[in-house]
C-alpha cells in the first residue's frame, strides 16, 4: 500500500526537490548580481527531471572506511549538472548575472513550485479520501 502511493507521489516530489535547488542556484546568481567575475549558474530543468525520473542521475559513491567493522553505505552522487549562464551583455568587471533574466526565470520558477505544490496537495487530498473509503 505504501509502495503505491509512493510511486502516485514519487514524480512530484523529485519535480519539487529540482525546483527548490533551482531556487537557490537562481537566488545565488541574484545574490551575486555585483560580484565582478561572477558567472552565472543554472541547469536544464526538463533534462534534470526526466534523469531523476529514469534513475539516471541516482549514482552513487561508495564511502571509504578504515574498519572492516564499519558499515558499508554510499554517497549519493549530486544529480545536478550546473551549467554557467550565457551572457546576453557583455559586462565591464566580468560578471555574467542579467538581472532582468534572473528575475524572469526565478518568478517561473516559484510558479511552477506553487503549481507543483497545488497539485500534491490535491493529490494527497484525493488519497486521503480513497483510503478512507474502504
Amino acid at each position: 500500500m505504501v509502495s503505491k502511493i509512493q510511486g502516485a507521489l514519487s514524480f512530484q516530489l523529485q519535480a519539487l526537490t529540482l525546483r527548490s535547488e533551482r531556487q537557490q542556484v537562481l537566488a545565488g546568481n541574484i545574490a551575486n548580481a555585483d560580484t565582478p567575475h561572477y558567472l552565472a549558474r543554472d541547469f536544464d530543468f526538463a533534462t534534470t527531471l526526466q534523469q531523476a525520473v529514469s534513475g539516471r542521475g541516482q549514482a552513487s559513491l561508495a564511502l571509504a572506511t578504515t574498519s572492516p567493522r564499519h558499515a558499508q553505505g554510499s554517497e549519493a552522487a549530486d544529480p545536478l549538472r550546473l551549467l554557467y549562464r550565457q551572457p546576453t551583455q557583455a559586462s565591464a568587471d566580468g560578471n555574467t548575472v542579467d538581472m532582468d533574466v534572473e528575475r524572469a526565470q526565478f518568478a517561473e520558477n516559484a510558479f511552477f513550485y506553487e503549481a507543483g505544490l497545488t497539485f500534491l496537495s490535491g493529490r494527497i487530498n484525493t488519497l486521503r479520501s480513497a483510503i478512507q473509503g474502504q
